[in-house]
């Protein structure tokens, strides 16, 4: 296949993690080295930037500072939530970017987000074959969800699930050093799938974990919860609850919802409800219940950008990622989304598999029922098992005056 001169442009979408920017470094650096891509430029806010033709050239940021995005958190790009409509529908947006594309001569188009992002480079992808011109689009995944169909893992959860772990650990010493009864409730982040909540069994393996974990892929029953919560409470003082924030009733409603009926529910651009406040709900009413002093502790938005606490497999396989999306395009790959196929036999190994946009956008994994506890409130060793080798190695960011030494972009944007 001939080469395809032109520039490129990379984009962040969606919740950020703590390594979405080591991606971002991965792509940034590969796309620089490379004798095809003639312009790098970083797109302000995801799809909106290039919308709105703001995009930063990233050539002119200088190399130390770019370095320092593999240990900086979030996106430094910027993010957004912006669902581009069907084009059969509406195509305003697609030949608006089409048009940026032209503009900028960009050849190549790397998108770096979770379901919805691969939804958007999937779209992308197919208007720009519609249409003639010839583009490249990769889909780089990131999401703390970890629920990405045909990966084995996302970039992003080792280091979420990393500190889930170690801070329902140090929960745990914290909701147990007194000597009254409390029932202590952690709302942990995961809308559909419960890969985040599950991490806290890794705590509970070394006995500074929850007594009870609750997921989405089980059906939330309040009047069990209850009887599961007394059961510990009366055997021990003490209980310590790992709810994820989208469990939900037999019936798939929410159960954030479900405690808000009769109020609205806040909803974001893709129309997915705003997901917080369910374990307070839970505790005020296991305190009516049992009558024992309660607490809720939300991990909150510290799951995601907890870049002190990182994995250092994490990172690398992050940059990996990025650095990878860049060659197999440039070598001819469109229409991808870059992906591991891991082995945990005689060792953890991790390789690159690309997987079609059109089977992973908008398809959700979910933790196998067999990884979950018959009485659906415990995760099984085999979840363990899978688990750990993504945690592993702590990664060792810059220090300055006793903090965090993150990156500082110039941002020049494009003219």
């Amino acid at each position: 296949m001939s080469a395809l001169k032109g520039a490129c442009i990379i984009a962040q979408s969606g919740g950020p993690t703590s390594v979405i920017n080591a991606s971002a470094y991965g792509a940034i650096s590969a796309s620089l080295a490379s004798d095809c891509i003639t312009k790098v430029y970083g797109a302000a806010h995801g799809i909106r930037g290039v919308l709105d033709d703001r995009l930063y050239v990233m050539d002119e940021e200088d190399p130390a500072e770019l370095a320092r995005l593999k240990n900086t958190p979030s996106s430094a790009l910027g993010s957004c939530r912006y669902k581009l409509k069907d084009p059969d529908v509406d195509d305003s947006d697609y030949r608006r970017i089409l048009e940026v594309f032209r503009k900028y001569d960009v050849r190549y188009f790397f998108y770096n987000g979770g379901n919805d992002s691969m939804d958007t480079c999937n779209k992308i992808s197919k208007f720009m074959l519609k249409n003639g011109y010839e583009c490249r689009v990769m889909g780089i995944p990131k999401t703390i969800d970890n629920d990405l169909f045909g990966t084995d893992h996302c970039p992003g959860y080792g280091s979420a699930a990393k500190y889930v772990a170690t801070s329902t650990m140090e929960v745990y010493h914290d909701a147990t050093v007194y000597d009254y009864g409390m029932v202590t409730i952690l709302e942990i982040m995961g809308r559909h799938a419960g890969w985040l909540a599950a991490a806290s069994a890794i705590a509970a393996q070394h006995g500074m974990g929850p007594d009870l974990i609750y997921l989405p892929e089980i059906p939330f029953d309040c009047e069990t919860f209850f009887a599961d919560v007394e059961k510990v409470y009366k055997a021990t003082g003490k209980c310590i609850v790992a709810i994820s924030e989208g469990i939900a009733a037999a019936d798939g409603k929410l159960m954030v919802e479900k405690f808000a009926e009769g109020t609205d529910v806040a909803r974001d651009s893709f129309g997915h409800a705003q997901l917080f406040g369910v374990g307070t709900t839970l505790a005020n009413m296991v305190k009516a219940r049992l009558g024992c002093k309660t607490r809720c502790v939300e991990f909150s938005l510290a799951q995601r950008c907890a870049a002190h606490l990182a994995s250092q497999t994490d990172v690398d396989e992050a940059f990996l990622a990025g650095q990878k999306a860049v060659e197999y395009a440039v070598a001819g790959v469109t229409d991808k989304m870059v992906g591991f196929r891991c082995s945990r036999e005689n060792g953890y190994s991790c390789e690159i598999e690309l997987l079609d946009l059109t089977v992973v956008a908008n398809t959700e994994k979910k933790i196998p029922r067999e990884w979950i506890n018959e009485a659906g409130n415990g995760l099984k060793q085999a979840y363990i098992d899978y688990a750990l080798p993504l945690i592993a190695g702590e990664a060792r960011p810059e220090f300055e005056n006793g903090v965090p030494r993150f990156a500082k972009l110039k941002k020049i944007l494009a003219e």
